[in-house]
């Protein structure tokens, strides 16, 4: 029942912050909202305060129902807001010439400090922040010798395992529902199964919540949610996990990484019959020419 009241406390913070937006935006604070919309790749305008909806969901949920979480929620809550926060950073300032990690850390190489430079260092800091919180309560039921060593490497893969989720869940949201799907597929398998249940429960409540509107095209979460999708969900895993295990997470997520680099996700997904299938389920496919990334 605790994981039903998570996720349905989520999903009602979500909605109801996205209603606000959306009534804000109607109530004269039209040149405000303007700044967080932005044309998706069939040209028609989205705004990216479905974000700040999931952000406010997750983050709120984790510090009013936390207290049977790690740290009371406290960690769950600084991966939501910290990724979100620099997701917004990046949204609403963003370096458009610059693509990529491997675009962002070339101009940090010359000199040239972009938004998504400051956004890969702010979430690696986030990462290790929120892992070293949570584990702190698992180390401190540790009462085997010789430890301490290992406890530095569980937070700094910890860490970057939690920091390379929250900008691979980015690379998924670039069609209508896509990033979505892939965080409720991802926190469906953790809310059945033992530990990290109570974070995913969440994630799936603001996730499903925010469904709709997304894949209808009329909002996206952009990096403001994107980010803090994966930051959440990706603590929720590695919570569970000892170093062998979080080192092969890190391992894949690091391999996808690297391989959208190079390769397009969305020709792959829409080259591959299952993953086309379901990844335009619940969306009215749009037969307007538009880019493919």
């Amino acid at each position: 029942m605790r994981l039903v009241r998570d996720g349905l406390l989520a999903a009602a913070g979500a909605a109801a912050t996205s209603a606000v937006w959306q009534r804000l935006k109607k109530g004269g604070s039209r040149q405000w909202a303007v700044r967080w919309e932005r044309t998706n790749h069939t040209g028609d305008p989205v705004t990216l305060l479905e974000g700040v909806a999931l952000v406010a969901g997750t983050a709120g949920t984790a510090l009013m129902t936390g207290s049977a979480w790690p740290r009371g929620g406290l960690p769950y809550a600084v991966a939501s807001l910290g990724a979100g926060t620099l997701g917004a950073v990046d949204d609403l300032r963003q370096d458009t010439d610059r693509k990529g990690i491997a675009g962002h850390l070339r101009a940090l190489a010359q000199g040239t400090v972009t938004t998504g430079a400051l956004k890969i260092v702010g979430l690696a800091a986030t990462g290790l922040a929120s892992t070293a919180w949570a584990d702190a309560e698992r180390a401190s039921d540790d009462h085997h010798g010789g430890r301490a060593g290992r406890r530095v490497w569980d937070v700094l893969v910890g860490g970057a395992a939690v920091a390379g989720a929250a900008n691979l869940a980015n690379l998924f949201d670039l069609r209508p529902g896509r990033a979505l799907k892939v965080g409720v597929l991802t926190a469906v398998p953790l809310v059945l199964t033992g530990s990290g249940s109570a974070p995913a429960a969440t994630t799936l409540g603001a996730s499903l919540a925010l469904l709709p509107d997304d894949l209808a095209g009329t909002s996206m979460l952009g990096d403001t949610g994107a980010n803090p999708l994966g930051a959440v969900l990706g603590l929720a895993v590695v919570q569970r996990q000892q170093l062998p295990a979080r080192i092969a997470t890190l391992a894949v997520i690091t391999g996808l990484t690297l391989a959208s680099e190079k390769v397009s996700f969305t020709r792959v997904i829409e080259s591959t019959p299952f993953l086309r299938a379901l990844d335009q389920l619940g969306r009215e496919v749009s037969h307007r020419p538009g880019p493919t990334p």
